[in-house]
């Protein structure tokens, strides 16, 4: 547990927050260092046994803990290793060919389309296996920077594989890729369950001999029967939505051919994995012209609510999705919108219906002889029907963060405005991550909110199976954020690096530099602005801190003046490799980190060259001596020393 409080230490008052152990004791730390503190997060909602302050059973928990994670990190370098040791097929430069089929996309690309598209187009020329995660909101272009990526490798003489999640997209896919691709006369090859068995069969014997450069599929496509001549490009469409099973099976290509992921919301493990460095990130956060913001209205079950949804879009000729994720009831739920909406059309979409009913469902919805869907979650991933604007998702509850995020994205997809509803079940008692998930979808509403409801994500759920590693157990102990840590160090070891835990100088200095609670009175905004001073890394950011406190709460009292000079003198000693500043009116004694990089006779040899008498009080423990009147004068003067000390050293 934390708290916040103040207390006067020598003359001079300041906030300390309050960390409670085991058997009543309590560390009182400086709310300005208030970072060097982590957010636990456990597996689940049980609250984590406290140890003792100073007692010895953590370090017991994390040692085991980090034995464990050796063994995730191992793996994670050996898939590192393959990708970047092995060497692949080098893909041609664009050339006319593909300058020219660039020019067929209908719209105008969007800076990080543009950025994202030359990303996966450099890694391609590279002999380095390609394994890149493109992240972009629904309709934000993804499948634009896919279709490229395989005209380049047909090009280029090898096939693709387009692994999607349901069959419905798959048949979409299709749809998109052969209109692109036929006036190249580049031949695509869609397998799903909407085909025949001899239709199946031809079109694998196809892929056999080469003759479809293009193949497009579900978990099919894994399948032992299905074997390519050439392959060059595997492209997964919302990877998270596979199995453990499809993973491992995907795993083999990623050291043999180049891997393209397209996601809206990746699933925090590969997320994790992405911020880490295993496999490339690029970001899709600008939206396109003319797109809207899609309104999202959280409510109860309620019947005139969705009377006046249904109505609303139909009145402006549109289309409207219905989920009713179970398949045992939709009829009944289709029968009752019948009955409220007498003038609307139904249809009823589910995984259960036989291949030709749902693809006649489908087809029949997309010539707008359908007006409402009545669905599960079987439109989920990626299709595109401008003309549907309302979503209707009834028990929003019972959805995951990212289900719920993809089933949004199925609206919005043109210019014009788009409702989704989200309605809680009769007997909703939220669960604590369900409230959240909730109010995130609300909070991150935002065009290109995606990557950050995956960070939203993340926090919530923490990163789950690493690899397919249960770890449950030893994040619960530790918590995520440690976890992650400790993955982290551990690859760097393993792959010969050096780690350094980040520096986080102490100032010791007399003088009141805090916010006072007179001046932000809400205990939870302190200390949030607090933390948000605490991991500022650019003078230029405090400015912008500075600027929004004064907007905020009014001009800054001197208490807060002071605190502001003191995290700016923090930032320089980061900087330096300073761990400990302690200032007094008649002089400064630095503290070097152990593994500081610079060498003390080029320091010496600077000190001499100034004014301020110095001396070494040990190999890492320097003092200066300095003339001023108070101790806030000798923090001034110290600021001015470090910004001359780092110009010299020549440090970053």
């Amino acid at each position: 547990m934390t708290t916040i409080d103040f207390f006067k230490i020598s003359g001079a008052g300041n906030d300390f927050v309050i960390i409670d152990y085991a058997d009543n004791d309590r560390l009182y730390i400086p709310a300005d260092r208030i970072s060097i503190l982590q957010k636990y997060i456990g597996a689940d909602e049980k609250n984590p046994k406290l140890d003792r302050l100073g007692g010895r059973s953590w370090n017991l928990v994390k040692k085991k803990a980090k034995k464990s994670i050796m063994e995730i990190a191992r793996q994670l370098v050996e898939i590192y290793a393959i990708r970047k040791h092995h060497k692949g097929f080098a893909f041609s430069r664009p050339d006319n060919a593909f300058r020219e089929f660039e020019a067929t996309f209908e719209h105008e690309e969007t800076p990080d389309q543009i950025k994202t598209i030359e990303d996966v187009l450099s890694d391609m020329e590279s002999e380095r296996s390609m394994d890149r995660l493109v992240c972009g909101d629904v309709g934000f272009g993804k499948t634009e920077v896919a279709i490229r990526a395989a005209f380049k490798t047909v090009m280029d003489g090898k096939q693709v594989a387009l692994l999607v999640p349901t069959t419905v997209l798959a048949e979409q896919h299709g749809e998109t890729f052969n209109k692109r691709m036929k006036p190249y006369q580049i031949e695509v090859g869609v397998l799903s369950r909407f085909k025949t068995k001899a239709v199946q069969k031809e079109t694998i014997a196809k892929v056999r001999s080469g003759k479809i450069d293009v193949l497009i599929g579900t978990h099919r496509l894994l399948q032992k029967d299905i074997s390519f001549k050439d392959l060059g490009l595997l492209i997964i469409d919302e990877e998270q939505r596979f199995g453990v099973r499809q993973k491992e099976k995907l795993k083999k290509y990623r050291a043999l051919v180049d891997v393209l992921a397209l996601t809206a919301t990746p699933i925090p493990r590969t997320f994790q994995m992405s911020l880490m460095g295993i496999r490339d990130l690029s970001l899709i956060e600008t939206p396109p012209e003319d797109r809207l913001a899609i309104q999202t209205h959280l409510s109860p079950y309620d019947e005139p609510t969705i009377v006046h949804a249904i109505e609303s879009e139909l009145e402006r000729g549109g289309q409207v999705f219905f989920v009713h994720n179970r398949v045992q009831t939709i009829a009944n739920m289709a029968d009752r919108l019948k009955q409220l909406v007498p003038s609307g059309r139904f249809g009823i979409a589910h995984g259960q219906m036989k291949e030709r009913d749902l693809e006649n469902t489908m087809y029949r919805f997309l010539q707008k002889e359908i007006d409402v869907l009545v669905c599960t979650t079987i439109i989920e991933s990626g299709l595109d029907i401008p003309s549907a604007n309302t979503i209707i998702i009834n028990n929003a509850d019972r959805f995951g963060l990212s289900q719920i995020y993809q089933l949004r994205g199925r609206v919005g997809r043109s210019d014009e405005s788009a409702h989704a509803y989200l309605l809680l079940s009769k007997t909703s008692d939220l669960t604590r991550d369900a409230e959240k998930r909730l109010r995130a979808l609300m909070d991150f509403s935002h065009l290109g909110a995606g990557i950050h409801l995956a960070m939203h994500d993340l926090k919530i759920r923490g990163g789950g199976n690493i690899l397919g590693f249960s770890q449950s157990g030893h994040i619960s102990a530790i918590g995520y954020e440690l976890y992650m840590k400790l993955i982290e160090q551990s690859i760097a070891e393993l792959k010969g690096e050096e780690w350094h835990e980040e520096i986080n100088p102490e100032i010791n200095i007399n003088i009141p530099a805090f916010l006072p609670a007179d001046y932000i009175l809400d205990t939870d905004v302190r200390l949030n602005l607090y933390r948000r001073l605490s991991i500022i890394r650019e003078e230029s950011e405090l400015r912008v801190m500075v600027a929004e406190m004064k907007d905020r709460f009014g001009p800054l009292p001197p208490e807060v003046s002071n605190l502001i000079k003191v995290m700016s003198v923090r930032l320089l000693l980061k900087k330096s490799g300073i761990i400990k500043l302690d200032v007094n009116h008649d002089g400064l004694i630095f503290t070097f980190s152990l593994n500081t990089k610079i060498e003390p006779e080029k320091v010496v040899r600077w000190f001499e060259a100034r004014p301020e008498p110095f001396q070494f009080l040990s190999d890492l423990k320097l003092k200066v001596a300095i003339d001023t009147e108070t101790s806030l004068e000798s923090l001034i003067k110290g600021k001015i020393i470090l910004e001359a000390f780092i110009a010299a050293m020549d440090l970053p």
